[in-house]
């Protein structure tokens, strides 16, 4: 009697943590040259059990090629569309004739994303440019613009970088987006998220912050598992063990303290790039994407989010043949190229084989699990003995 009542306490517990646990994705841009067509694209992302794409850049053909897929769509306005957006809503309404109306419903388009890191790329390609008064802009017209066309199941975001917004990454408790950056763009566009249903969408990269400093161990953003790869945070007495968790509360943190902590997270992109110099000590990307995989598919969450991010895609599924070209005029590198040239994002080669052992699919519990889940069932079975 014990026994089937610990089996099915944890089954259901496995049932219900797998069920919680974040939706993976990729990121794919169509736009860049001498990639397979976007037909033979998906059927590979299929194959792969790939659930979601967040497409960069979209075309219409590649829009139309999902159609009829179980996998869910995120599209990426560019950002040099951003301004005319902004300015006029029948620029937002024309785009959306072309890229979303002639395909949807039948491709599944959840979310569109006005820019991704415009902070960052307008700075570098267009300084006349003030965020401040065209993002926002931009994305309410986008979404009247939906509304007029009938559509109310796509919601409107933009896509942040990490190191754009955020005052620190550790302790998280201490964490608060960046000034004048929340003044100015954040606080009015988690008001516009809260008011339609939508989505913070951030870009972030342990990569990138472990570049920048020293005194982060390797293990510690790579999700390796030591006995002293751990930060506490004092504040809130959590232990952090790997860096990609103390990323995401740290914008959790901030979002509480702007009064909008129920607001959906979604990490637009994420990834650690191939490179040379690392070669010699592993393969760090092919370490990262699996600790990541592993991770997010456990259902643990992060310490001040037990639920996860909501979405998490990898930064990128093909090796993009110009980055500056892509970051001045779409925006669709951002944070990701920040590292400097002669690296390399893609998962996968263009002949449609992978780089790495890298696994999309299934949902049962990993072995870190196994404890809390024991744990857990034994308390309901302490629980349920009481009433027998």
């Amino acid at each position: 009697m014990l026994s089937l009542l610990l089996c099915n306490t944890l089954l259901l517990l496995s049932a219900i943590s797998a069920a919680s646990a974040t939706t993976l994705g990729v990121t794919y841009n169509p736009s860049a040259p001498n990639l397979p067509p976007p037909e033979r694209v998906v059927s590979t992302l299929q194959s792969l059990h790939v659930s979601a794409v967040r497409l960069l850049d979209p075309t219409p053909a590649a829009v139309r090629a999902f159609a009829y897929t179980n996998i869910t769509l995120l599209l990426s306005v560019p950002n040099n569309l951003i301004p005319s957006f902004a300015a006029n809503s029948s620029a937002a309404s024309l785009w959306l004739h072309t890229h979303v109306l002639p395909y949807h419903p039948r491709t599944h388009i959840s979310l569109i994303s006005a820019g991704s890191d415009v902070i960052t790329t307008t700075a570098i390609s267009d300084s006349t440019t003030d965020p401040s008064t065209t993002l926002l802009p931009a994305m309410r017209n986008l979404h009247l613009s939906l509304l007029d066309l009938g559509i109310r199941t796509i919601s409107v975001s933009t896509t942040f970088s990490f190191i754009d917004i955020m005052t620190t990454s550790f302790p998280p408790s201490s964490a608060e987006f960046q000034e004048p950056i929340g003044s100015l763009i954040i606080h009015p566009l988690l008001q516009f998220l809260e008011e339609t249903n939508s989505s913070f969408l951030v870009n972030i990269y342990p990569y990138n912050v472990y570049r920048i400093n020293s005194e982060i161990p390797i293990g510690f953003a790579l999700f390796q598992e030591h006995p002293f790869n751990f930060r506490d945070d004092v504040t809130t007495g959590v232990r952090y063990r790997n860096l990609f968790d103390m990323m995401v509360d740290s914008v959790i943190a901030a979002l509480a303290i702007s009064g909008q902590e129920n607001i959906p997270v979604i990490v637009a992109g994420t990834g650690w790039p191939s490179e040379t110099e690392a070669q010699a000590a592993g393969n760090y990307a092919e370490m990262y994407l699996k600790g990541l995989l592993r991770h997010l598919r456990s259902g643990l969450g992060t310490p001040l989010m037990k639920e996860g991010v909501a979405e998490a895609y990898i930064y990128q599924l093909f090796d993009e043949a110009d980055l500056r070209h892509n970051n001045d005029e779409n925006g669709t590198i951002g944070a990701a190229a920040s590292g400097g040239t002669g690296q390399h994002w893609g998962i996968m080669y263009p002949n449609m084989t992978m780089k790495y052992h890298v696994h999309f699919s299934g949902t049962t519990r990993v072995l870190e699990n196994c404890k809390r889940l024991v744990e857990m069932a034994l308390a309901s079975l302490v629980s349920i003995l009481l009433f027998l």
